[in-house]
């Protein structure tokens, strides 16, 4: 009966390894997957969602300044036509 509970305690420990070394794996090729996705999308030259917001809100910016600016010049426009 000994010899039988160490036959499972052995098993019980063997698998808890392969359990380990399985996690281990997977964590290294999360890893690996990762760091070849970061690389391709850097050599893609995209832009990240921060810069992009960014030069959205300065388009937004120059698009309101230049309708501030036609109004302007029709105002003056006007104003010498008279």
């Amino acid at each position: 009966m000994q010899s039988r509970n160490k036959i499972f305690d052995d098993l019980s420990q063997l698998m808890t390894n392969a359990m380990g070394v399985a996690q281990g794996a997977k964590d290294e090729a999360n890893n690996a997957m990762k760091s070849m996705l970061d690389r391709w999308l850097a050599d893609r030259d995209l832009v990240t969602r921060e810069e992009f917001d960014a030069v959205r809100a300065m388009a937004q910016k120059a698009r309101e300044e230049n309708e501030a600016l036609k109004a302007r010049i029709a105002a003056l426009e006007t104003k010498t036509s008279n």
